[in-house]
């Protein structure tokens, strides 16, 4: 009889608990109210008129709805040549990524690998060291990289801290299992192919969202290697509609279109920009968590 009301007793959540549980509630929603409050109202910024979005009467609803930004950024052929551009980029560029982090990882999660402790400390001397914007630009312009998916993919192939995370995750992995493989005949490569990753889906969904999302959003890398504008990813394409949108509202816009379209550009880019990015991320958040947290250092 003890026992029973000793486990019905532990079962049973504290009064401290439950107040932890609805403290904890609050804030959590106070910040999800405050992380997706500027991001709604972006979007409707976006579909609003110009003299609304002036005079900060939108909110979290269009007001004075108007979609000529949309349409002028739409209808022109070189934002869906530049959008390409994009997918392009990003998919060669996280392809690269994934498999030389991916290589680089397991290898480094080897703990009798000989110069381990060497490999690992150039990896991470390199998140506080770099050669610079004038050698980097000199050395991709050497190697004839410019005016090619290889000078976004290559110079940012690797991610010294998507490297540390996958590397802990490896580390993780009984090395058992490497074992039987060893016995059934499979060499490293077929370890790592048919073994290892196959167990390592959340962290590898994790990565590829990581380096899909800093390729997508990146601009600079185009931007200085890149001369031609059939070439420019939209992330360019946008930065450039709106500097020239700010240019005109600052010199006074002399048309009504103009106006419109100079008040709402920077909306109507964010949205454009993000919405790939939203669709995707649905389908691999349930990995997301999972696979920082399995990486992640246990004590």
């Amino acid at each position: 009889m003890s026992k029973v009301r000793a486990r019905t007793s532990v079962d049973q959540p504290t009064r401290g608990y439950r107040v932890f549980q609805g403290v904890n509630g609050v804030i959590l929603t106070v910040v999800v109210v405050l992380t997706l409050y500027p991001f709604l109202n972006i979007v409707a910024r976006s579909f609003s008129g110009e003299r609304e979005i002036r005079s900060g009467e939108v909110t979290l609803w269009p007001k004075g709805f108007d979609l000529t930004t949309y349409r002028i950024v739409i209808n022109d052929e070189t934002f869906w040549r530049s959008y390409g551009n994009t997918v392009l980029y990003t998919v060669v560029a996280t392809v690269v990524a994934m498999v030389l982090t991916t290589c680089y990882a397991y290898v480094l999660s080897k703990k009798n690998l000989k110069g381990r402790g060497f490999l690992v400390g150039v990896a991470v001397f390199t998140m506080f060291f770099s050669g610079g914007l004038i050698p980097n630009y000199v050395l991709v312009t050497s190697l004839g990289l410019k005016n090619s998916v290889w000078a976004i993919a290559l110079p940012n192939a690797i991610s010294v801290f998507n490297l540390l995370v996958m590397k802990a995750f490896f580390e993780s992995l009984p090395s058992e299992l490497e074992e039987a493989a060893q016995i059934d005949g499979l060499s490293t490569y077929g370890i790592l192919l048919r073994v290892v990753l196959p167990l390592s889906k959340a962290v590898v969904a994790t990565m590829i969202l990581f380096y899909s999302v800093s390729f997508w959003n990146s601009w600079f890398q185009a931007f200085l290697y890149m001369d031609r504008t059939d070439l420019m990813p939209v992330t360019v394409y946008l930065r450039n509609i709106i500097a020239g949108a700010t240019g005109a509202s600052n010199a006074g816009a002399t048309t009504e279109q103009g106006t419109q379209v100079a008040a709402s550009i920077q909306a109507v880019t964010i949205v454009l920009t993000s919405l790939p990015i939203l669709c995707v991320y649905p389908f691999v958040q349930r990995y997301f968590v999972s696979g920082v947290m399995l990486g992640a250092v246990k004590g």
